[in-house]
């Protein structure tokens, strides 16, 4: 039987992720110690969301969850340390951000966490934080009658990949003399392990424990595979290999590599590495 074998959650958009052992399942994805994936976000001066397509180096800053405060680290930076709690709403700035055609509400964190940000990356740049009243759904075109609110992800809360479709990939990157790659080159949030090659892609849905998640969109790949998460930076690149056999004919022959998912049922429930994981498939 399939077992969970991963857990991550990314607290600032492309930056690190965290390795869990448990996390809390949420409408808007995974969950733990009440901070939510992709709750945190850094945006330009034009209050645009900047990712590792533009800034590789942002997969080196690396945050740790404490009692009361996200720990910050980045190579030649002294450690930081950003609130968990949040702000007084008649104290912080609310500001309009966009992530890809959204634009929501969100709290402006201030200038000493911007200057942070700014020199870890080379480039003038602000941390917001979604705002709790701020509403971002997942597209009804993939997800139909269902609404799946999301945070800062690229477009929905969860991305599920399994473990056989990464073994596929390796096998032909070693079989050219290349180096295999490691999971978090494709940043999934769970990671499932003994099911077959992409077979995620026929998966009408996965039952872990007493939650019930549906997958619903093919998850197009940009250029993140092609980053070293240790180096923040690019190479070796995927990509290649992956257009001779994984282009999408409903994704525009776009590349996709895992699934994008949603909770149909199970909000609360803590899942855990090491479970069982049952798959629904349709083929």
């Amino acid at each position: 039987m399939p077992l969970l074998t991963e857990l991550n959650l990314y607290p600032i958009k492309s930056c690190a992720g965290i390795s869990l052992r448990e996390a809390t399942l949420t409408p808007a994805g995974l969950m733990s110690q009440h901070i939510y994936d992709r709750e945190w976000m850094i945006v330009d001066e034009n209050w645009q969301a900047l990712t590792q397509r533009e800034f590789p180096k942002m997969a080196l800053i690396e945050p740790r969850i404490k009692a009361d405060t996200l720990e910050l680290r980045s190579p030649g930076m002294l450690r930081f340390e950003i609130p968990l709690d949040l702000p007084d709403p008649a104290d912080e700035k609310v500001v309009r951000v966009k992530v890809w055609d959204d634009e929501v509400a969100a709290y402006d964190c201030d200038d000493t966490t911007a200057l942070w940000f700014s020199n870890a990356l080379g480039t003038s740049c602000r941390l917001v934080r979604f705002h709790p009243d701020a509403t971002r759904l997942a597209s009804k075109e993939w997800t139909k009658e269902l609404e799946a609110p999301t945070l800062f992800s690229d477009g929905f809360p969860m991305l599920v990949i399994g473990t056989g479709s990464l073994d596929d990939l390796n096998e032909k990157l070693v079989a050219q003399g290349r180096a295999a790659l490691p999971m978090n080159r494709f940043r999934p949030n769970i990671v499932f392990s003994d099911i077959a090659a992409f077979e995620e892609d026929f998966a009408i849905s996965y039952t872990i424990g007493e939650a019930n998640l549906k997958p619903v969109k093919p998850s197009p790949r940009c250029p993140i595979p092609s980053i070293n998460q240790e180096s923040g930076e690019f190479g070796p690149d995927p990509l290649d290999i992956l257009q001779t056999y994984r282009t999408n004919p409903k994704m525009d022959d776009r590349i996709t590599f895992g699934m994008n998912t949603v909770l149909l049922s199970g909000e609360g429930q803590v899942i855990r590495v090491g479970q069982n994981v049952e798959v629904e498939l349709d083929f």
